[in-house]
Formats: structure tokens, C-alpha cells, sequence
């Protein structure tokens, strides 16, 4: 078995150079198509873009690219455009790299070289891509030349990494610019994708349409589809924002436990919690025409992203994260940029949970910015990698909602999950404010993101004191527009917190169960209101003592209920008690002494003590004249207004409509110059006035007054708000009446 020449005694030189035969000249074969993929027939067209890649790709040197997020299918939209370039031109070469790295790269031109049957590619010592460079610019044949997942483009412009037999020239420059020639890119990355072609070129891949993901559902679940119905369909499609990778996932895993699995049952595992989730976004089955080294899992497919961005720009990673935990629209750039202070305390929450009454909260602590252009340049990093977009005014940001949790899951695994939620919830805290009218346009802003807080709930005791004081502002601010089951919930989740962390006589314990009673009173729940009421105020006598703010602020909320419960004489006692406090500690004139006296004189007028309740109303207005000025800000915030419209309304049930009309009107004008046209207080003066014009019979009038204020009021509040409503329910009366149309 020896093989060679063996020799004996050697006294010269030695070459051991083995020289192959020369090579067998070899036929040369006709174009075909060399793809690692089989045709997909349940590929589902995307709109015009394989039409435009057709024209495009009989240009003179075409190159383009396609950009997407992992999953959105740009390989098979690859796929299927190299299958119909072959069917349009049975003469042209279409040839297919992996192009993820360096060696699959090669190993794709050394496919490529033996199918063209390339002279020279069986020697060793030959560079194939020098080989496969010059064979493509020397073929008489058109060319299409796919170059998949270039999602890292760094190893194609080293010259280095080029080859161990090239050491000189960046590979970036074997694929040769041709007449004949076309090329095209996938990759995840736009960065990337401008390695090789021209921005211009650069085609951007969307997720699906509704449409288009419900087709693709129906042609892989097969007799599955058939079996649940169209509205399943659409939301299983919409829960997987019309991802083809996962929705193809979901498929699979459905049919392959079918039939104790189905769309609706799906439906409900997906809904049940995040880990959930999670947990059926992993299945990697499902899809066949996928890179070997791809993964079908679209969580997965995504992380190896995050990995990427994590090690070569760690601070884009870092926004990433942050961005993870907020609502997928409308994430503000200021609380991107925000870092919160280490050490810092949560504020105290001196906050009212009434009206009537001033706040003291601090404003929440300084704010610091990393650097502009590093921001900005951490913001090119995801956009280029498609997981973020910017709105038109460049201030805010979206995320799809699967991309955040991956990125969330990707935290978890690494251990970094809960330090990101702290941040995230220390940004939006320090953000959001109280529920007065003059933060509406800041917790519109915010709300969604301060929902999406609730099912973050942090585990540090510092973090979770945050956490209860943002759902007890975000409570606030939905109690104010009338909603009324988010209202609850967040009242409730902030309140069960702080009677755990800070115990159930901390003060802002206190703030919380109000806030809880407001929320239940909003919602007409006026027994479970005052069983909560009655509690607070019990604890502020008993720790507070009975002339304390709080203390007095608890009675006010606690007479309220049982003025709307019509429990006059039991409001009357406690609006008593509380305005001979107020007189006694702050003085006749203090302008809560005078609130007090205006909550007095609205239970006397509906008493029907219209004496008593003039002369309260009389004196408060007269007062708040003098100490404040008749249109001062301040005297209209503190309720100056609503004292000359209780005064009109006393004037109104006693039929003398000349004198409220010009009250009412004295008041809407005010308010309007004030406050603006849609604030609550206008609206309920305009509401007043409607009515003054009715009962003086001037219907017509009165309706048309009453359509605005029930609009504004829709607009502002919320449909099912107790104002709304009553103004709505008003003009249906009065339309009705008057035979108006609607």
C-alpha cells in the first residue's frame, strides 16, 4: 500500500512542488438557476414590488437591495423574484450566495464555480471569488446574482478577511459592475445595504397588509382555516402585526396539534400573559425556505440583532431597552434622553384628591441629557435596523409591538430586564403630572405609556413607590376625563402598593384610597365611595388631627358623596363643620374658607333654602371681588366663577331668568378669555346657559347652545363622563320637544 517514489540515498535539492494534471476542458452548460431554495407556492404577492424589481433588474448594472426587519420576508421575496427571473429569461444565469460572512460567502462561489464549470477552481491555491468575478464579466449570458442576509458588511470591505490566497483587495470589489449584470441585496440593515448599493436603490420592506397576512394564514393552516372564522383570522394576524415569520410560526404550531389546537385557542394562550407569549414566538418550526443558519424563531431572529447592535454600539442597545417598555406609538425623545439620578427618593405625594383644593407636590428632579449627536447616532443605529421609526416631527418614536418584546425577553435572559424596567418607570414618573386641567396635554401625551406601565411592576421597594405614584397620577387624569374603568384600575393597583410598602397611615396611602373613592363615585358606586371616604378621614383625624388640610379635604370629598347620594342634612353637617375650621384657623376671608361657604350654599339651594343659600353665595363672590379682582386667574381656578354660577342658578330656580342669563353670560365670556373655549369650567357654564335660555323659551337657542357644549364635552371628556352625558341627554330632550331632526 506505499504510494509515491521512494528513494534511497539523496545527495541534491529536493522539490516535493506536486503538479496536477492539466484540467479536462469541460463543456460549458447552459444559464440556470442555482438556488438552495425550492419555489414556495403559498407565496403571497406584496403588492406591486416584484413588477418594479422586474424593471428594475433590466437596467443596465442594476443593484438594489432590500431592507426589512428580520421576518418580514426578504428572502422570500428573493426567492420568488429569482424564480420568475429565470421563467422571463430562460438565458440568464441566476445564481444565489449566503453572504452572512466570509467562509459562507466562499463556499457559495465555489457552489457557483462548479455548477458554471469554471476552468481553474479545482486548484487550491486559486482564489475563487477572483475566479467567479471574472467569469460573471466575461459572460455573453445575462446574470442575476442574489446576495442574502449581508446583514454585517464589515467583512466585505477588509481587505484581510478577503482570502487566505488575496490579501490585498476587499471583497466588497468582486462583485463586478456589468452591463449584463444584475445584483440583489437582502439584508437587515440599511448601513449595510449602502456598502453596495446606491440610497436611491434601497427598497424597504413593510409587514404585510391585513389582507395579505390573512391569505397567508389560510394557505398554511389549510383545513384549519377553514375551521374558525374570518374575525379569528384578522386578530391572530393583527396580535402578530402581520409578520410573515410569525405568522408562519403560529401556523405551524397550530396545525401540528391540530385538532386539540386551533386559531381561537391560540388566540387565548396568546392573550394570557407576556411569558406566554413569549413562550409561542419561540417555536422554531415552520419554514423551510430559510438560510440553515436562520432561525424560524422570529424572538430569536431578532435577538441575534440585538446581540449584533449590543456589541458594536452598546449605548443604541441601551435606548433599545429603555424603548422596550413603553407603549409601541408615541414614545416622547425627551424620556429617551432622560437619566434619572441615582439615590434620588420618590417625591412625596401632598397631592388633593378634590378639586377645591391646591396640590403641593414638588416638581420631580433635574434632568439630564446624554449628548445630542450620540443620541442621534444611537437612533440611526435602530432605524437602520429597521426596529424603530420617526414620526414626521422627528420628536417621537413607534416600535412594532413583537420587536419590544423580544427585546424585553432578550433583557430577561441577560439578567438586565429589571434594572431597564426601573429606568424606564423613573423616566415616566418624573414625566407625568397631576390630573388638572392645565396637564391634560401632557397626560394625553403620556397616558397610553403610563398603561403600558401596569404590567411592568418593578421588585425594588424605591422603584415600586414610583410605580403606585405614577398609576396614582395616570388614576387622576383618567378620573378627571370620566373614564372610568382605567380610572378604577389604576386607582386601585397604586393604592394596594402603598398600603403595602409605606403602610395603610401614610399620607399618600391616603391620597391613594381618596382617589379609589373618586374613581367609584365617577362610576356611580356611591356606597363603596363612602366606605372609603369615611376611612380616610377617620385616619386623618386620628393622626392628623380634625383641623389638619388633609383631614378637611377628606370631609369635603366624603360631604360631596353624600351630597350626590341627596343626603342633605348629613353634607350640611360636614360642610358646616368644615367651613367653621376654615374660618377659625385660616380666617373668614381665606379662599378655602370661602370654597367651604360655596359647598355650604350649593347644599342649602338644594335644600331649597334659597335665602340662606343667596346670602353664602353673595359673600363669597363679593370676597374673592375684592381679595382676588373680579377676572383674576387665580380667583377663577379657586372657583370664584363657580360661585357667581351657583349664584345664578339660585337666581334661576327662583324663575328670575334676566338676571341668571347675564350672570351665566358674564361667567361663559370670562371663562372663554380665562380658561379657553374647551375647558371643563366653560362648558359648564355654557351648559347653565343653555339651560337659563330654555326656561326663558328660547328653544331654538338653547339647542343650538346645548350641541356645542355636548360636543366640546364628547371632545374633551369622554362620551360616558357624567357631564356628557347629561348634556346629551338634554338636547335629546329638547330636540325631541321641538321635533328637531338630528
Amino acid at each position: 500500500m506505499n504510494y509515491g517514489i521512494q528513494a534511497g540515498i539523496i545527495n541534491g535539492a529536493v522539490n516535493p512542488t506536486f503538479n496536477l494534471p492539466p484540467e479536462r476542458r469541460e463543456t460549458p452548460p447552459q444559464p440556470s438557476i442555482v438556488i438552495p431554495f425550492a419555489r414556495d407556492a403559498d407565496f403571497i404577492e406584496r403588492g406591486t414590488l416584484l413588477d418594479k424589481l422586474c424593471k428594475r433588474r433590466a437596467l443596465p448594472d442594476a443593484r438594489h437591495a432590500i431592507v426589512g426587519l428580520g421576518g418580514v420576508g426578504k428572502s422570500q421575496l428573493a426567492i420568488e423574484h429569482a424564480y420568475r427571473t429565470r421563467e422571463a429569461s430562460p438565458g440568464t444565469w441566476v445564481l444565489w450566495a449566503h453572504a452572512s460572512s466570509t467562509a459562507r460567502l466562499e463556499q457559495s462561489f465555489r457552489d457557483i464555480a462548479d455548477r458554471v464549470k469554471i476552468a481553474g477552481r479545482q486548484d487550491p491555491e486559486a482564489n475563487i471569488f477572483k475566479l467567479v468575478h471574472d467569469w460573471l464579466c466575461d459572460s455573453k449570458q445575462p446574470w442575476l446574482l442574489v446576495l442574502d442576509n449581508v446583514d454585517d458588511a464589515g467583512f466585505l470591505l477588509d481587505a484581510e478577511t478577503a482570502s487566505s490566497k488575496n490579501a490585498a483587495k476587499p471583497l466588497r470589489e468582486y462583485f463586478p459592475h456589468c452591463e449584463r449584470g444584475s445584483i440583489l441585496v437582502t439584508t437587515r440593515n440599511i448601513e449595510a445595504a449602502l456598502q453596495l448599493v446606491e440610497q436611491r436603490d434601497i427598497i424597504a420592506l413593510d409587514p404585510m397588509s391585513d389582507l395579505q397576512a390573512q391569505t397567508l394564514l389560510r394557505k398554511k393552516l389549510g383545513v384549519q382555516a377553514t375551521s374558525g372564522n374570518a374575525a379569528e383570522l384578522t386578530e391572530l394576524a393583527t396580535v402578530l402585526e402581520h409578520m410573515p415569520l410569525a405568522l408562519v410560526q403560529a401556523a405551524a404550531y397550530i396545525s401540528q396539534r391540530a385538532p386539540l389546537c386551533s386559531v381561537a385557542q391560540y388566540l387565548d394562550q396568546f392573550r394570557k400573559s407576556e411569558r406566554k407569549r413569549m413562550s409561542l414566538l419561540n417555536h422554531d418550526k415552520g419554514q423551510l425556505r430559510r438560510d440553515r443558519e436562520a432561525k424560524n424563531s422570529i424572538i430569536t431572529t431578532w435577538q441575534i440583532s440585538f446581540e449584533h447592535i449590543q456589541q458594536t454600539r452598546p449605548s443604541a442597545a441601551d435606548l433599545l431597552s429603555l424603548m422596550s417598555f413603553f407603549d409601541r406609538q408615541g414614545i416622547p425623545e425627551t424620556l429617551l434622553q432622560y437619566r434619572a439620578k441615582q439615590g434620588d427618593a420618590p417625591r412625596s405625594q401632598e397631592e388633593r384628591g378634590d378639586d377645591d383644593w391646591d396640590s403641593d407636590e414638588e416638581d420631580g428632579a433635574s434632568q439630564s441629557s446624554a449628548g445630542d449627536d450620540s443620541f442621534e447616532q444611537d437612533v440611526v443605529t435602530l432605524r437602520n435596523f429597521c426596529f424603530i421609526s420617526v414620526d414626521t416631527n422627528g420628536t417621537s418614536f413607534e416600535m412594532h409591538a413583537l420587536v419590544q418584546l423580544a427585546t424585553r425577553k432578550w433583557l430577561d435572559s441577560s439578567g438586565r430586564l429589571e434594572r431597564w424596567k426601573q429606568q424606564f418607570i423613573s423616566n415616566l414618573c418624573a414625566a407625568f403630572p397631576t390630573g388638572e386641567y392645565e396637564n391634560w396635554t401632557a397626560c394625553q401625551a403620556l397616558f397610553a405609556h403610563a398603561k403600558a406601565a401596569v404590567g411592568q411592576r418593578p421588585e425594588e421597594k424605591l422603584s415600586l413607590v414610583e410605580w403606585a405614584t405614577l398609576l396614582y397620577r395616570a388614576a387622576w387624569y383618567a378620573e378627571k376625563i370620566g373614564n372610568i374603568a382605567d380610572a378604577t384600575t389604576l386607582a386601585v393597583k397604586a393604592m394596594k402598593v402603598r398600603k403595602k410598602v409605606l403602610g395603610q397611615e401614610h399620607e399618600d396611602t391616603l391620597w391613594s384610597i381618596a382617589m379609589v373613592g373618586l374613581a367609584y363615585k365617577l362610576g356611580g358606586r356611591w356606597n363603596a365611595a363612602e366606605e372609603l371616604e369615611v376611612q380616610v378621614m377617620e385616619t386623618c383625624k386620628t393622626k392628623l388631627g380634625t383641623d389638619h388640610r388633609s383631614t378637611l379635604i377628606s370631609m369635603a370629598n366624603l360631604a360631596l358623596t353624600y351630597w350626590n347620594q341627596g343626603r342633605w342634612d348629613d353634607a350640611e353637617k360636614l360642610e358646616v363643620q368644615i367651613m367653621e375650621t376654615c374660618k377659625t384657623k385660616l380666617g373668614a376671608d381665606h379662599l378655602d374658607t370661602l370654597t367651604s361657604m360655596a359647598n355650604l350654599a350649593s347644599t342649602y339651594r338644594d335644600q331649597g333654602r334659597w335665602g340662606v343659600a343667596e346670602k353664602l353665595e353673595v359673600q363669597v363672590m363679593e370676597t374673592r371681588k375684592t381679595k382676588l379682582g373680579a377676572d383674576h386667574p387665580d380667583t377663577l381656578t379657586s372657583m370664584a366663577n363657580l360661585a357667581m354660577a351657583n349664584l345664578a342658578s339660585t337666581y334661576w330656580n327662583q324663575g328670575r331668568w334676566d338676571d341668571a342669563e347675564k350672570l351665566f353670560m358674564q361667567v361663559m365670556e370670562t371663562r372663554k378669555t380665562k380658561l379657553g373655549a374647551d375647558h371643563p369650567d366653560t362648558l359648564t357654564s355654557m351648559n347653565n346657559l343653555a339651560f337659563t335660555w330654555k326656561g326663558q323659551g328660547r328653544d331654538a337657542e338653547a339647542i343650538d347652545l346645548m350641541r356645542e357644549c355636548a360636543q366640546l364635552r364628547q371632545q374633551m371628556l369622554r362620551a360616558d363622563h357624567p357631564d356628557s352625558v347629561s348634556s346629551s341627554v338634554a338636547l335629546a330632550q329638547w330636540k325631541a320637544e321641538q321635533a328637531v331632526p338630528d
